[in-house]
């Protein structure tokens, strides 16, 4: 007789997902080939709407930055390039303060 409980939750020692390369996740499952938490190989990051919270854990903001945050700070002073700041000498320092 085969029962579908305790007996067989004993043979149940195989991993099916295993890390993924993209998100870092144990999601990525090994026969199916695809991640289940961020999509992968496909190009596109696995997202939908029906996560509100999912979206807001992994949404640009919630890294690093490595790149955008130096945009930011460039856009505030209109992305300037080529010039050389002005040399403060100690009088205009004492001005200012």
């Amino acid at each position: 007789m085969v029962t579908k409980g305790t007996t067989s939750f004993g043979k149940r020692q195989t991993k099916t997902h295993t890390l993924c390369r993209r998100c870092g996740n144990r999601a990525y499952h090994k026969q199916k080939k695809t991640c289940a938490s961020c999509g992968y190989p496909a190009a596109k990051i696995r997202k939908y709407n029906w996560s509100e919270k999912a979206k807001r854990r992994k949404t640009t903001g919630t890294g690093r930055m490595r790149h955008l945050k130096l945009v930011h700070r460039r856009f505030l002073n209109g992305f300037r390039e080529g010039t050389q700041a002005v040399k403060r000498t100690a009088k205009a320092v004492e001005a200012s303060a």
